[in-house]
């Protein structure tokens, strides 16, 4: 292949995702298979008196079973089967993931990544960029760039995958060799790396100048209570305003949404969830008693990958007037998921509830917009420029 490639004419859509938070799985090879098999998965879902005809699903196993050419994997069949139906309803956020898929997804919400080259990922313009890289980790050290399209992982195209796919074959065990090829202006540059275990803690603050930055890069169970335990260091520094970096946090749990915002809000109602699955709204209120940074002045940061309980957090400061707003409109991801456990170690992620700001603004799709816009390039990045930061920390 010449160095000059046309990954142009190879376009696809990916779909909306989140950079850490959803699984986007393909309809599967086949939706056929012995429905009976199925059923016990399926619980009260599916029952002899469903309007649901599941005969014409028997008929495409049957006939396939019998006419193709070859091995059948039956357990291969069920398992896209469930794919198909999780995926049948269009909501991207609705997934079925399998034993290993589950195991994985699980590990990342409590951040163990494990071992890999060090990178944040997320779409952008229709492919998986590289956002971000991490400092003292292998794609920082080997030259690999913010805005870099991912293409191939050891010479297979991975340009069509979304990023958590993307992101299982980049994990490895440390020590273990992988060959990341990415797009740079339309030029195609391929590095050998090698993989290192991965600290990636859910929060962190440095002092600068006034202010005490606060960093969350995800919503772990921990997450509150890890704030919690250094914000009386960071009121007895002196610093005058607090700087809450929500940038490129993909969400995570919305109990650790509470708990990070019961530092600011003292028993207020933080989010409204309505679902067709019940007559009532459920609302959601911040702890009582912990508001340290009550009156603190606070800005947040968040960008186009600030989704879902960073969301819940950036709404609810917003609505209550405790915080400005500076950076680029959010993400827009005002759904809430539920994780079914299943047999075999399976988990169904299903969307169960729209959720809704305080003062009842819906974000699904449009996102939160700052109250001051500044733009971050990746050029910006890659020279390790901060402009958003910057004006932050000069208001």
């Amino acid at each position: 292949m010449s160095n000059k490639t046309e990954w142009k004419a190879k376009q696809v859509s990916l779909g909306s995702t989140v950079v850490t938070a959803a699984v986007t799985l393909a309809l599967g090879l086949f939706l056929g298979f012995k429905l009976n098999a199925f059923l016990p998965y399926l619980g009260g879902a599916v029952s002899s008196g469903s309007d649901i005809s599941w005969s014409s699903l028997n008929e495409v196993y049957d006939k396939l079973a019998k006419n193709y050419d070859g091995e059948l994997d039956r357990s291969l069949v069920l398992e896209n089967a469930k794919k198909g139906i999780a995926a049948s309803v269009g909501d991207p956020y609705t997934v079925y993931l399998s034993k290993d898929e589950a195991a994985e997804f699980t590990k990342s919400l409590h951040g163990d990544v494990g071992s890999g080259i060090g990178v944040e990922m997320g779409l952008r313009d229709g492919y998986v960029r590289i956002l971000r890289t991490l400092p003292d980790n292998p794609a920082r050290k080997a030259g690999v760039l913010a805005g870099d399209i991912i293409y191939k992982v050891d010479d297979e195209p991975v340009y069509s995958w979304d990023s958590e796919d993307i992101a299982n074959v980049l994990r490895g065990a440390s020590g273990t060799s992988v060959k990341l090829t990415v797009l740079r202006d339309e030029e195609e540059l391929s590095f050998d790396l090698i993989r290192e275990t991965i600290n990636n803690v859910s929060a962190y603050y440095e002092l600068r100048d006034d202010a005490a930055i606060i960093t969350i890069t995800r919503f772990d169970t921990d997450t509150g209570s890890l704030v919690a335990s250094f914000a009386n260091d960071i009121l007895n520094s002196g610093a005058k305003k607090i700087i809450l970096d929500l940038r490129n946090n993909g969400g995570g749990y919305v109990s650790a949404a509470r708990d990070l915002l019961s530092l600011w809000l003292d028993g207020e109602k933080i989010l409204i969830q309505k679902s067709k699955l019940s007559s009532s709204d459920e609302l959601t209120y911040s702890l009582r008693g912990q508001a340290l940074f009550g009156n603190t002045r606070t800005i947040v940061l968040v960008n186009e990958n600030t989704a879902s309980a960073s969301e819940i957090v950036t709404g609810a400061l917003k609505d209550y007037g405790k915080a400005t707003v500076l950076g680029k409109t959010t993400f827009g991801k005002g759904v809430v998921q539920t994780m079914l456990n299943l047999s075999g170690s399976t988990i169904l992620k299903v969307t169960t509830a729209h959720w809704y700001t305080p003062l009842e603004n819906s974000i699904n799709g449009t996102g939160i917009e700052p109250d001051i816009e500044v733009e971050m390039s990746y050029d910006d990045i890659n020279a390790l420029r901060d402009p958003q930061l910057d004006a932050a920390l000069a208001l």
